[in-house]
């Protein structure tokens, strides 16, 4: 097995290194403060690529494999601390995939090009204020009338809502079929007549926004509709492996940035006479957790090689090694980067918790994916409960 990147691979990275130092670090207090990505952020993103990047050429994309597109994840975790833009590119990363793999042309053709362009948004929207796991009890019903889909219904915590509405663009909504057995799975503009939405008041990553929609008989016309009548659940499922798995990169790239921060003061701040690095207290708590993020990074590269190999080629053959790949680097990397930041900050002691250190704001944003974002952690051990005993021992039917 070949670690290292191509001569094309390791440019890429260094490009959007680059970008996040000089674009995104400058920013990012801006993008918290203002509760927005800036326009001119979006499209230099747009320029380099970066904008759903697995979509294929013909949609506006550039065609990027899943390693390629987590290693673009992870640099721009660390460039933009509070995670923000990290989710509005993993959003339209995973998403964007799903709708060019399972939607019709006419959407791809009609979709894809503004949000590859950053004129558009494009999410998902699963969750609903009863749950969002429990997939079983989804309260949103659609049913086919003619040509479209009448949806009716509530989803919530639901990331882009109003960057859905200010840019344009939609979410892939995932609902019940109240009109034969399984799940549809539908674009669904959120400019639609029948839609309303709430904005939610997050603790971080507010650059991005976080809100509910409601559809009160929001009619969705066929060409929106994404993979089989009936069997939508199966495509929704292939895009959370591809996000989670860009989710834990971000996170990756966070962790790393905030080691980078701790070990850059440590070496200078004096303490006693000495560096604070000295300190075998604050050493062996340094090498623990690069040892952590180390060894999380290559899982997670691994999730993605495995991404490549499999799912984006539309073989599900190895979906169990795939779904467990996944799931461990989701349920590990978000945990490991929170407490790289945690550590870190108290390094910094009474200074690390102001806002002019800047470590609040990976605090802030990191958390989002402990308590949920594609899935919580409690999530990925019965996913991992379940293909390492079987679906008999899954806690729930």
């Amino acid at each position: 097995m070949d670690f290292s990147l191509s001569d094309e691979e390791r440019a890429f990275q260094e490009a959007v290194r680059r970008f996040g130092d000089k674009v995104l670090r400058p920013n990012e207090r801006r993008i918290d403060a203002e509760g927005r990505i800036p326009s001119e952020v979006l499209q230099e993103m747009a320029r380099l690529g970066l904008l759903a990047m697995p979509v294929p050429t013909e949609y506006g994309g550039i065609g990027a494999s899943a390693v390629l597109t987590e290693i673009a994840a992870e640099e721009i975790g660390r460039g933009d601390f509070s995670m923000a833009t990290a989710v509005f590119f993993l959003l339209e990363a995973g998403w964007g995939y799903i709708l060019s793999r399972h939607g019709t042309e006419e959407a791809k053709h009609e979709v894809l090009p503004p949000v590859c362009e950053g004129r558009a948004f494009l999410g998902i929207a699963t969750t609903e204020p009863t749950g969002g796991s429990d997939l079983a009890n989804m309260r949103t019903r659609s049913r086919r009338d003619g040509a479209e889909f009448v949806v009716r219904g509530e989803k919530a915590f639901v990331s882009g809502v109003e960057e859905a509405k200010s840019l344009g663009g939609g979410h892939l909504t995932l609902t019940r079929a109240s009109d034969r057995d399984g799940f549809h799975f539908l674009y669904v503009p959120t400019r639609s007549p029948g839609i309303s939405t709430q904005k939610f008041e997050n603790m971080g990553r507010m650059g991005i926004s976080t809100g509910g929609l409601t559809y009160d008989d929001t009619r969705v016309p066929e060409k929106y509709l994404i993979g089989t009548e009936g069997k939508g659940f199966q495509a929704a499922m292939e895009g959370f492996s591809v996000a989670r798995t860009f989710v834990s990169a971000a996170c990756i790239g966070a962790a790393e940035r905030a080691l980078e921060t701790g070990m850059a003061y440590i070496r200078e701040r004096q303490v006693f006479g000495q560096p604070l690095g000295k300190f075998e207290g604050i050493q062996f708590e340094l090498v623990d957790l690069w040892t952590q993020v180390e060894a999380v990074k290559w899982q997670c590269r691994r999730a993605a090689w495995l991404l490549d190999q499999y799912t984006l080629k539309g073989d599900s053959s190895h979906r169990s090694e795939v779904d467990r790949a996944v799931a461990s680097v989701k349920l590990t990397a978000p945990p490991i980067a929170f407490e790289a930041v945690k550590r870190v900050m108290m390094w910094f002691g009474a200074a690390g918790y102001t806002k002019d250190v800047g470590l609040e704001l990976g605090f802030r944003g990191v958390m989002s994916y402990m308590v949920g974002a594609e899935g919580g952690l409690n999530i990925m051990r019965i996913i991992l409960g379940r293909e390492l005993l079987g679906s008999e021992f899954v806690p729930y039917k």
